[in-house]
């Protein structure tokens, strides 16, 4: 079998890590028959072209206008870590009374340790957090209507963007597929981005809840800067120095 070129062997790592959800240099390596070095060669070409992230060790895939991981994919993968971000985002409620929880798994895990003591209305445009609150005492879900994504399962285009222009919230609960200083909130998909848009938009206060792997990716469609934030909540394995300098632009930045 003729040796393959960098060109495929990019390709087929990409596809590994898109599937797996993170590769792994040795493992490559003993699968494209090449050198681990080759390996580390093509994991920064492909960093450089925005399409992984590198990690000790290995990569794993930034989510692009191509591709984006499933809600499915995203409640097995960092799951401690988003557990502790959530609980701790969650007390950053104050006195809200009318909240908006984002698609995506972690804003999910937010909406599940909201207090169930005192009346809260959440709007949401996520099929999978709305059927969690439905039966939450105290608790007043309204479900934003539109287009049901497949893969996240929640709600997009002019109807879900109509019905949340209509509301002035307390406080935005955002998720974001990256989160960088220079480019902002960003986001693989322009229907999602116009209904974060006009959830930040129609919030008093708006909180980033995101794993550390979110920090410096960047994906297509940008829809806040991050002085929009009053704060960002994500986990200690995003080093002290990298917070600090997000905390220069405007919001609080809670390491849990």
């Amino acid at each position: 079998m003729s040796a393959m070129s960098a060109e495929d062997r990019q390709r087929e790592i990409v596809k590994a890590a898109r599937r797996a959800g993170s590769v792994d240099v040795t493992t490559l390596a003993a699968e494209l028959g090449v050198a681990r070095e080759t390996v580390r060669r093509d994991l920064r070409a492909l960093e450089d072209h925005g399409l992984v992230r590198r990690t000790h060790g290995g990569a794993y895939p930034v989510e692009s206008a191509g591709f984006e991981t499933t809600l499915a994919f995203r409640a097995t993968s960092h799951v401690p870590e988003k557990r502790r971000i959530a609980t701790a985002a969650a007390e950053l409620l104050g006195d809200a009374e009318t909240v908006f929880v984002d698609e995506g798994f972690t804003p999910q895990l937010i909406a599940e340790a909201l207090p169930r003591d005192r009346p809260l209305t959440v709007v949401t445009a996520s099929l999978a957090t709305a059927g969690a609150l439905a039966e939450a005492g105290n608790t007043t879900v309204l479900l934003l209507g539109g287009r049901v994504r497949p893969g996240t399962l929640a709600t997009v285009d002019h109807w879900t963007t109509k019905m949340l222009s209509g509301f002035v919230i307390d406080l935005a609960y955002i998720g974001a597929n990256g989160i960088s200083r220079d480019h902002g909130l960003t986001t693989p998909d322009p229907a999602v981005s116009e209904v974060k848009t006009q959830a930040v938009r129609a919030a008093r206060r708006t909180v980033f809840a995101g794993v550390h792997t979110k920090f410096g990716a960047v994906s297509f469609c940008r829809f806040a800067d991050i002085g929009a934030l009053e704060a960002i909540v994500t986990s200690t394995l995003l080093p002290a120095s990298e917070a600090h300098r997000y905390s220069l632009l405007g919001p609080q930045v809670i390491r849990v």
